[in-house]
């Protein structure tokens, strides 16, 4: 999953990005409230959550949130803000924010919030995936392959998972980049390369079908 924070704090922002990217996420943050704006205008299917803080420079929050849900922008925003009374909640809530955490918080209550916005739309995206043997359980993280747990990284687990998430689909180098890495990466690394096969000698038994394609002079596709 790919999570942009928008907070003018930078110190936070970098907190927050270091701290999630620990636990799996692929992490952007910018500065200002218009560029948040402008980031997700241009990209509405380069996030899955927006961290955006209430106070910004440029554009607030709550501009910002109105403008993405009047553009049917439909991602989920967990607003943050120092201001706790509930008339401010209520107003944080109907600009189309989809939760409220209040400064200061514990890391821990921050990816529980995630975890559970993230959780929101089952019937789109399920918890469990079952593929080829696979087993993939998003919430607790664990892998098994022909009933074996899998040790997998964290970026092998995200791979995975996007893969499993788009089977079917070929993907090329720069889609998978985009998603699972952050703003700043370098396009043209071999890391998908390297961590797609990693995957294939992990998940080589399957009575000899590849699961991970090349689609040459594309990318890769795992098998539907």
């Amino acid at each position: 999953m790919k999570i942009l924070i928008v907070e003018d704090n930078e110190k936070l922002a970098k907190s927050i990005k270091k701290g999630l990217e620990q636990e799996g996420y692929a992490v952007d943050y910018l500065l200002d409230g218009e560029a948040g704006q402008s980031r997700i205008e241009n990209n509405p299917k380069g996030y899955d959550l927006v961290i955006l803080d209430l106070m910004l420079p440029k554009r607030d929050g709550l501009t910002v949130c109105k403008n993405w849900r009047n553009q049917n922008v439909l991602l989920p925003v967990l607003m943050l803000t120092a201001r706790d009374t509930t008339e401010d909640k209520i107003i944080g809530l109907d600009s189309g924010a989809d939760d409220y955490l209040i400064k200061p918080f514990s890391f821990d209550e921050l990816t529980a919030r995630i975890r559970a916005l993230l959780r929101r739309p089952k019937a789109v995206v399920p918890i469990k995936l079952n593929l080829h043997n696979i087993i993939l359980d998003s919430v607790s993280r664990k892998v098994t392959y022909f009933d074996v747990e899998i040790p997998l990284t964290l970026k092998e687990y995200s791979l995975l998972e996007y893969f499993m998430r788009h089977s079917g689909q070929v993907l090329n180098r720069e889609q998978i980049i985009e998603s699972l890495w952050d703003f700043a990466f370098d396009s043209f690394s071999n890391i998908v390369d390297v961590h797609v096969k990693n995957l294939r000698k992990k998940f080589a038994k399957n009575n000899g079908k590849k699961l991970f394609e090349t689609i040459h002079g594309v990318g890769y596709r795992f098998k539907a």
